[in-house]
């Protein structure tokens, strides 16, 4: 399991281990700032003879059940690493933890699965492995209901080790490969879960500055509509354009219009692309903007503009912390979406909600909106994914997936092109898509 914490924490992290033993786990972690608690006061002295050389942690001796943990400094990842079977009370103590909890706290944890409960009794029976203090076996949507209760979400959850012997070969084989795939993963030995604190009930917020980041390339019939329709929201909003090197004046539009309608925005800014690409685009339009939230607005305004308060809303109110366009549930208007590209989208849906492992019914809607605090860090480990994405969507959705923000669909009505011509080539990008499946797949899934 050590390697499925390594790859959620990312290095630089302030980690807060509850029943942390010996301190290895936290140990193998690149933290920023570690605290190791456990109720056997032997595991902290050996805790703090095994790590004392390093400054970065710190253990002491106590029960988290009880633990007052008023006054102490919030940490942004927690660790219960097999310890929830051994609580008499999980509820209060996801509840005691709120104490060190940001709305930006990712609580991780795992658990032994009820399928093995059989086996792992056999072999502490055989001495085959050392008795446990078990008060309770939980299930899956045990944890749910019990972090929902306490005031906790789950982002995400699965499935780690199928093969607890290590025996050479099948070991890896099982571990790396087997236990990634549906249904087999439910097999397996230990389950995972990923939360953050549920977002209290509150308004849409008025203070946030909105950066909307339009991409262009021969759009000159929809610039007049993006200025007129698109919504001002929050304390204030800007318009970022970047345009690929328009051949039928879309610049020259994009100029006139900022010239009569500029006065309604924040501000107005166009940007000539410096690179290939609508994911390009998006990367050198979010380096500009100087909102608190980013979004992105398909120039052809497919996306209907007047729906964007709504993702406003939904990020602000902490819904989500990632708002994810959804062209897939209303009806679309008569030819917005080729058959077979339905039907892909359905498919390659299905594919990347398991590789992410959070629901998104639709990859390629090109609107996406997002705290620019959150891009800020997906952007500083795009190197973790490499330069593969054209379209953008996939580098927005695999970061936040990889730092566990909560991602959430926003259904809107898609409506068809009135200027222009689609630039999807169905082939081309298909096989594109195929590679980011990969991609996603041996990052994200069996790392």
């Amino acid at each position: 399991m050590h390697a499925l914490y390594r790859h959620v924490v990312p290095p630089g992290a302030a980690v807060l281990e509850v029943g942390c033993g010996t301190g290895d786990l936290l140990a193998g972690l690149q933290v920023r700032r570690g605290h190791g608690i456990d109720r056997d006061a032997a595991c902290i002295t050996a805790a703090r003879r095994a790590h004392n050389g390093n400054r970065a942690l710190g253990f002491s001796a106590a029960d988290v059940e009880t633990t007052a943990w008023a006054g102490h400094d919030p940490y942004d990842y927690i660790i219960l690493s097999d310890v929830l079977p051994a609580l008499r009370d999980v509820q209060r103590t996801f509840e005691n933890l709120h104490a060190v909890c940001t709305p930006a706290t990712r609580l991780v944890m795992n658990f032994p699965s009820n399928l093995w409960r059989p086996v792992l009794r056999l072999a502490t029976r055989l001495r085959l492995r050392e008795p446990d203090a078990v008060f309770n076996w939980l299930s899956l949507d045990d944890v749910r209901n019990l972090l929902y209760l306490a005031g906790f979400e789950v982002v995400t959850s699965g499935y780690r080790v199928l093969l607890p012997l290590r025996i050479p070969l099948l070991y890896r084989l099982c571990n790396r490969l087997l236990a990634r795939l549906p249904l087999v993963e439910k097999l397996s030995l230990a389950v995972y879960v990923v939360a953050r604190p549920r977002p209290a009930p509150r308004g849409e917020g008025r203070g946030y500055g909105v950066s909307v980041v339009i991409p262009t390339r021969n759009e000159r019939g929809t610039i007049e509509a993006a200025f007129r329709r698109t919504p001002s929201m929050g304390a204030w909003t800007e318009l970022i354009f970047v345009d690929g090197a328009s051949s039928d004046g879309t610049v020259a539009e994009i100029e006139r219009c900022r010239e009569r309608f500029g006065a309604s925005w924040r501000r107005v800014e166009l940007l000539r692309q410096d690179g290939d690409g609508k994911g390009q685009a998006v990367r050198q339009g979010f380096a500009a903007c100087r909102g608190d939230i980013l979004m992105i607005l398909d120039s052809d305004l497919t996306m209907p503009p007047e729906t964007l308060p709504k993702y406003y809303a939904a990020l602000a109110a902490g819904r989500g912390e990632f708002i994810n366009g959804c062209r897939l549930v209303y009806q679309k208007e008569k030819e917005a979406m080729r058959f077979l590209n339905m039907v892909a989208n359905h498919l390659f849906a299905l594919l990347f909600s398991w590789l992410l492992g959070q629901r998104v019914k639709d990859t390629l809607c090109g609107t996406k909106v997002l705290w620019r605090r959150d891009y800020v860090r997906i952007a500083e480990g795009r190197s973790y994914f490499g330069e593969l994405d054209p379209f953008g969507d996939f580098d927005l959705l695999f970061g936040a997936a990889r730092f566990n923000r909560k991602i959430v669909d926003m259904p809107i009505r898609y409506a068809g092109r009135r200027y222009g011509e689609i630039e999807i080539r169905r082939w081309r990008h298909g096989w594109l898509l195929l590679r980011m499946v990969l991609v996603a797949a041996r990052k994200l899934k069996f790392a």
